[in-house]
Parts: structure tokens; C-alpha cells; sequence
């Protein structure tokens, strides 16, 4: 059954043991990352400072998450050779992982043989599933998100989640 979207916010925040997110797309346009994105492009420089009005509020989220015992995990799946906004992305995880996440990176050849959903998703203690959809051209979709605590689908996400991480590079030894 789908249910109306929680905030993202709510959903992390009474997270209880686990959150963890599965990215599959080479290239994102969402406006607010466009700026920083082409900076990136330009001059090969990205904000790392995890107090920095970008990143406030996630670290502020992802450090009270991880102190309450929430293990936050990301994985990405990316074609090899990667492009300029997976390379905008490995520049930037630092923060990511400096705020309590952990990250790994696997290239897409080696992911053929998991079942995967059709897109990029959240689980929240293995049952709260958050979908975010995408257009084309990476921008958010209308609806931006569904979500459902439908255990079949629940099931699929995190298998397909934990299929990805064991085979994946942790970030300080994936090289793009």
C-alpha cells in the first residue's frame, strides 16, 4: 500500500537503528546542487566545510542520527568511467562520512546481477521505504517521492541495498 510522503526529516529522526539510501543515477540536475555543481566543473573546487550553510542542516541530522545509534549507509552504483557529477559527488563525501556516514562506491558492471528497484530509495529500520524519482534530466520528479511499508518491497530494497554494499569500495579506497 502507498502511503502520503513523511518528511525526510521525520523519518531519520525517529529512525531507530538503521537508515540506508541506494543512488543509481551518473548525473543529478537538481536546482539547488546546480551552483555548486558548476563551480565544481569550473575551477574543481567543492564546500567541505560540514558547517557551511549547504551542509548544516544534513550533518546536524546525519550526527544526531549516528549518536542515537542509527547506522546511516549510502551506496552508489556508477558507471566507470565515471562522469563529472560522480566526480562532484566523491569530492563532496567527506562530509558525508564526517558527519557519521558510511559510504562505498560500485561500479556498475559488477551490479548486473542484482535485482534492483527502478529507483533511488531510502529504508528506514528495514521497513519505511522512501522512493525519490527523478525526471530525465535528473531534476525532481512530481511527485518527487513515494513511499510504502509494504514488506515485499521493504524486502527487495534492502536485499538489493545489501547485494550493493558487500560488493562495493569503500570511499577512502575508490579512486574516480
Amino acid at each position: 500500500m502507498w502511503l502520503n510522503v513523511p518528511d525526510f526529516d521525520q523519518l531519520l529522526r525517529s529512525a531507530r537503528y538503521s537508515a540506508i539510501h541506494l543512488e543509481m543515477r551518473d548525473a543529478y540536475g537538481v536546482p539547488d546542487e546546480a551552483q555548486a555543481v558548476e563551480r565544481f566543473r569550473e575551477a574543481g573546487e567543492s564546500d567541505l566545510d560540514p558547517e557551511s550553510e549547504y551542509w548544516h542542516e544534513w550533518t546536524a541530522m546525519v550526527r544526531e542520527a549516528t549518536m542515537r545509534g542509527v547506522a546511516v549507509r549510502r551506496a552508489r552504483i556508477v558507471s566507470e568511467p565515471v562522469t563529472l557529477y560522480t566526480r562532484y559527488l566523491h569530492a563532496m563525501t567527506p562530509v558525508n562520512i564526517a558527519a557519521g556516514e558510511e559510504v562505498r562506491w560500485l561500479s556498475r558492471h559488477r551490479a548486473s546481477d542484482v535485482a534492483l528497484p527502478g529507483n533511488d530509495f531510502w529504508v528506514f529500520d528495514g521497513h519505511a521505504v522512501r522512493f525519490n524519482h527523478f525526471t530525465g534530466d535528473g531534476d525532481w520528479a512530481d511527485p518527487r517521492t513515494s513511499y510504502t511499508e509494504e514488506a515485499g518491497v521493504a524486502k527487495l530494497c534492502v536485499s538489493a541495498f545489501e547485494a550493493v554494499w558487500e560488493r562495493a569500495t569503500p570511499h577512502e579506497r575508490y579512486a574516480v
